[in-house]
């Protein structure tokens, strides 16, 4: 999925983030096969060979984030659930991160 959460600083101008929870291993052929895929869906390559030439310089990030009371988009916290504004997720999820540019 897209990032749309809170507290993953990127360049939203120069790159494009999509997390999943787990841990994502940018090896596994599975994994860069379901990535290239979404690259090519969401117009980021043109092709899937396009897409694992972006998966190649893509950087994975595993943490975790969850949802505050209320809210819809996800914000990255610690392991406890507290984020660094001191709030309190509903529930700690490990999250993986992967950071493209384009």
């Amino acid at each position: 999925m897209h990032w749309e959460g809170e507290g993953f600083d990127y360049d939203d101008a120069t790159e494009t983030i999509y997390f999943t929870f787990g841990h994502v291993d940018l090896e596994n052929d599975i994994v860069r096969r379901a990535l290239a895929s979404v690259f090519q869906r969401d117009g980021l390559a043109d092709s899937l060979s396009d897409g694992f030439h972006l998966i190649d310089s893509a950087r994975a990030h595993c943490a975790f984030a969850g949802l505050l009371p209320g809210e819809r988009d996800y914000i990255v916290c610690n392991e406890l659930g507290e984020t660094d504004h001191g709030d309190q997720v509903e529930i700690a999820l490990e999250t993986s991160w992967v950071k493209t540019t384009i």
